[in-house]
Order: C-alpha cells, then sequence, then structure tokens
C-alpha cells in the first residue's frame, strides 16, 4: 500500500490546468487523478479553491476537475449572455469528456441541476450540496439583502460590499472557524461583484428547474448544513421530494459551506454514495 506522501505525490504528477474558451470567456480549470470525471462547482463569490479539502482526496479514486465559472476566481466574464450550465457543457467537449458525476455548491449545485436537466446522457449521478433552484420564490429577506448589496456596490463600491457579505447569515457557521473564514475571506477579496452588476447577462433555464425535478432519474445526494438558512433548508427538502432517485443527508453542527466547515464527514459521506452509483 503507498504511504501518504507517496498518494499525494501521484495525485501532484497527474495534475494538469490551462484556461479554456468558452462562449466569450476564458474558464480556468484544473485536474488530477484517474477514472471516471467528478465535477466540483462552487458557489458564488467563491473559486476553484474552495473545494482544496476534496480535490486531492477525491483524486485518489477518480478524474477530478474543478474550475472557476465564469466571471469568477481567474475565469473572465465576457460581456455576453450565459448560462453556467452551458459553460459546462463547453469545458467537457473541450476536454473530450463524455460523462460525468457532479458534485455543485450552491450556485454551483444550481447549475448542476440545470446541466442533468439539458444533458441527461452526461451525468450519472448528482450530489447537490445546500444548492440554489432555477424557479423557487425566495423570501422576502433574502431578496432585500441582495438588492441591498446592489445598492452598496453601486454606492460605497467592491470592498464595502464584500464586508457586508461576510456577514451574511450563510457565512455564519464559517466565519466562527479561524481557518475557514480566513480562506472564505481571501477568495471574497478578489470577487469583482460582477454577476451582481451585470444579472441580466445570466440566461435562465425556462421552463425552470423547480417544475421539472421529476426529469432527473440519476441518483441523487442532496448534502445540506443543519444550520444554514431557511431558503435553503426548503430548497433542500424541495429537491429530495421532487427527485425520483434522490436522498437528503443533513450535517450536524455545519451551516452553508459544508465541505469546508466539515471536510472529513463531507468526503467520506460523498466518496461512500459516488461508490454506490459505480
Amino acid at each position: 500500500m503507498a504511504s501518504s506522501k507517496e498518494w499525494y505525490s501521484s495525485v501532484a504528477q497527474s495534475r494538469t490546468n490551462g484556461f479554456a474558451d468558452i462562449e466569450g470567456a476564458s474558464l480556468y480549470y484544473e485536474m488530477a487523478g484517474a477514472g471516471r470525471t467528478v465535477v466540483l462547482l462552487h458557489g458564488f463569490s467563491l473559486d476553484h479553491t474552495s473545494w482544496d479539502d476534496q480535490f486531492a482526496t477525491f483524486a485518489s479514486r477518480y478524474r477530478v476537475l474543478r474550475y472557476d465559472l465564469r466571471g469568477f476566481g481567474r475565469s473572465t466574464s465576457g460581456e455576453v449572455e450565459y448560462s453556467h450550465a452551458n459553460d459546462l457543457k463547453g469545458l467537457l467537449v473541450y476536454l473530450n469528456i463524455p460523462d460525468v458525476d457532479l458534485v455543485g455548491l450552491s450556485l454551483g449545485g444550481g447549475a448542476a441541476i440545470n446541466f442533468a436537466l439539458l444533458n441527461p446522457q452526461m451525468v450519472r449521478g448528482l450530489v447537490l450540496v445546500a444548492p440554489s433552484l432555477g424557479g423557487y420564490a425566495w423570501s422576502p429577506s433574502y431578496t432585500e439583502a441582495q438588492a441591498s448589496l446592489v445598492a452598496m456596490l453601486h454606492q460605497k463600491g467592491i470592498g464595502f460590499v464584500q464586508q457586508l457579505w461576510l456577514r451574511q447569515p450563510l457565512f455564519r457557521r464559517a466565519m466562527q472557524n479561524p481557518q475557514v473564514a480566513a480562506k472564505l475571506k481571501k477568495m471574497i477579496d478578489l470577487y469583482s461583484g460582477w454577476h451582481w452588476l451585470h444579472p441580466t447577462l445570466g440566461k435562465p433555464l425556462s421552463p425552470p428547474a423547480i417544475v421539472r425535478l421529476r426529469e432527473i432519474a440519476v441518483p441523487t445526494l442532496v448534502v445540506i448544513g443543519e444550520d444554514n438558512a431557511a431558503d435553503q433548508l426548503r430548497i433542500a427538502e424541495t429537491l429530495a421530494n421532487g427527485i425520483a432517485n434522490a436522498r437528503k443527508l443533513v450535517v450536524p453542527g455545519a451551516g452553508h459551506l459544508v465541505n469546508m466547515e466539515e471536510p472529513a464527514f463531507f468526503n467520506q459521506q460523498v466518496l461512500e454514495f459516488l461508490e454506490t452509483i459505480e
């Protein structure tokens, strides 16, 4: 059996990275490992480094692809209409990857759902971690908070809004952990706020995903922290009830960023789930 040092060395040696030009944007990606492909999709205002606790571990069993979604991290935005689901399709075609398992957090979870609806033949399984959901009616408190952030961005600039964003209820648990908080702050400090300023460029799925959940037939694991916001808890329940082959996993003591807050537990549960798909 290989030692821990040898294992990480082999993963590092298999690692590749680059940029792919997809529909007016340049998307930064990284891959490591071998075998069937697992794609990691990050949340809003985050980037590919939010999966640092998963990337090498998952790559010991699978080929793992993580990338910065359009307008986040090292990926450019492009001043054209787009959808994250279509960007993912373009990236997989560019990399010649025919089918995948998708692990998506928050915004990335919503993109995974839309991709599965648009490209069912390309998806083997879904892990949806506190995901967004197209067509969901967000609570007044959530929509008012988002509108306030946009107004402040115009009035006081991105630095002020980045600090406000870190104080959102979504990140309460994460900010209580100094190590996670430092990593979260670093990612958000790099976020330009482009999606707040250009909401009309994002193309929604029509009809929205919330009315099409019965079309998803692949095994699905819905992961939600017990201390997440009420909207996210409701979305998780909607998905667990609406997707025929889904089960819900509630993570005790976790908030929104389950994979960063409870990485050991998250990794064990997700890898066990992926093994059942094999």
